[in-house]
């Protein structure tokens, strides 16, 4: 949330506030779907399309990734998250995509929710950058993914 440089509250970016309307209309667009299989299958022409609409690296990096998770972890449900794909088990999100140009990153990312069994000890990564997917990191993305819903 944006800060001035005297600390105080200047409130939600740009890309903060544009995040929180795809959610909406992603909440409406779901509950507007009929049956459970439709619905299921709408949500993942959502999020190819989104994919779709990202530029060159982003959509390069998406389309691995949705590829990487969706054979992973047959079992998570892609759906659109605040704009971005994101994968559901039981209907909660338990990883997710984030473009660096929606976000005006320096790099994509790739996280997981409280949801993913990804704990650790006491303290566990729950974000990565993701830069390009090579063969090792689409291997370390698998590995993550089928830890996440195990």
């Amino acid at each position: 949330m944006g800060k001035t440089e005297s600390g105080t509250y200047e409130g939600f970016s740009a890309e903060e506030r544009a995040a929180m309307k795809d959610h909406a209309k992603e909440q409406k667009t779901a509950a507007r779907r009929s049956s459970r299989a439709d619905k299921a299958a709408e949500a993942e022409q959502d999020v190819l399309a989104k994919i779709a609409e990202m530029k060159d690296t982003d959509r390069v990096l998406a389309e691995r990734v949705h590829a990487v998770v969706t054979a992973s972890a047959p079992t998570l449900a892609p759906k659109l998250w605040y704009g971005m794909p994101a994968y559901a088990l039981d209907g909660k999100i338990v990883c997710f995509f984030q473009s660096a140009e929606k976000f005006k990153a320096r790099y994509a990312t790739l996280g997981f929710s409280d949801q993913a069994n990804l704990d650790e000890g006491t303290m566990w990564p729950a974000g990565f950058a993701l830069t390009e997917v090579t063969p090792e990191v689409e291997e370390r993305i698998g590995a993550l993914v089928k830890r996440a819903v195990s």
